[in-house]
């Protein structure tokens, strides 16, 4: 009888280990053991933009990005010209995004009635948890096309002339929830320069951040340093303060600045303002997002 008893219990113990091993891992849901996650950082930037120069931001996928930028005259042009408010340089761009990581672009520009487009690709996104990340890097590659009327029509001018291409980096970390800071190394080419003493290689570094002052209002600034000898003397580095504004659909940004082009080439090479002397151009990026293909998890 002993014996039966003990071989029940046997059995019993045996059966119940294979139970335990089977739901060992519900078990230990129970007890808060879940498995490892990532957490991505968002909204390091609140658009693509940070003033002039681009953020590591993309429009997520299969949102169309539409951007006008605005760049009134000089501050110190006077109450003839209203202080600035009678003349106006803009750009007029819209951004794609196709997947989560690439973004394309096209824009125009009256400055210099130029043409840009340009690709954005995250290379690395800032996260927490199973897989730690303390930056995110976003690659950006473009070419611009000014078309305006040749000067000199007596000499010999070639199309490939019109052409210049930018690539930087953006590195860009997002503190908390109130600081964020990017550094963007800049290398740019200009198939055809002013003058014999100019290089046709420019390279510069960026850096950006943003703080946010309210739920919906933050202030931005932006400058980039000119490797010396890489551009006439008579060029200036840009700087820009200015604040982002969150209303509903659109991201609205008001700022100052010494440059008036609105595309890489432009602003960051063929700035002539100085702020000291009044130079400062007053301007305004305003941005709206429609959302051309479903997310992912409302597809069938």
């Amino acid at each position: 009888m002993k014996s039966k008893i003990t071989a029940a219990l046997l059995t019993f113990f045996i059966f119940s280990g294979f139970g335990f091993h089977a739901s060992g891992q519900d078990l230990l849901d129970l007890l808060g053991e879940d498995e490892p996650v990532t957490n991505y950082t968002y909204a390091t930037f609140k658009t693509t933009r940070i003033i002039n120069g681009h953020s590591i931001e993309n429009p997520a996928d299969g949102v169309l990005l539409f951007m006008i930028s605005h760049r009134f005259g000089k501050l110190n042009s006077g109450a003839y010209d209203f202080f600035g408010l009678d003349q106006a340089t803009i750009r007029l761009g819209f951004e794609y995004g196709i997947g989560d990581r690439l973004s394309v672009g096209i824009g125009r520009s009256s400055y210099q009635k130029s043409f840009d487009g340009f690709l954005k690709f995250k290379l690395l996104r800032q996260s927490s948890g199973e897989k730690n990340m303390p930056v995110t890097a976003t690659w950006f590659s473009s070419m611009d096309l000014f078309s305006l009327k040749w000067q000199d029509t007596e000499r010999k001018n070639y199309f490939t002339s019109r052409l210049s291409y930018v690539h930087q980096l953006m590195i860009a970390r997002k503190f908390n929830d109130y600081l964020s800071i990017q550094l963007t190394p800049t290398f740019i080419h200009k198939n055809l320069v002013s003058s014999n003493t100019d290089d046709n290689d420019t390279y510069a570094m960026g850096l950006g951040g943003r703080f946010k002052l309210t739920q919906r209002v933050s202030l931005n600034a932006e400058y980039f340093y000119l490797l010396p000898g890489s551009v006439s003397e008579s060029f200036i580095n840009p700087l820009s303060i200015g604040f982002d504004i969150e209303t509903g659909g659109h991201v609205f940004q008001l700022h100052f600045t010494n440059a008036q082009p609105m595309f890489e080439r432009g602003f960051i090479t063929e700035t002539r303002g100085k702020w000291q002397n009044g130079d400062i151009y007053f301007g305004f990026n305003i941005s709206r997002v429609f959302t051309l293909k479903k997310p992912a998890e409302f597809r069938e």
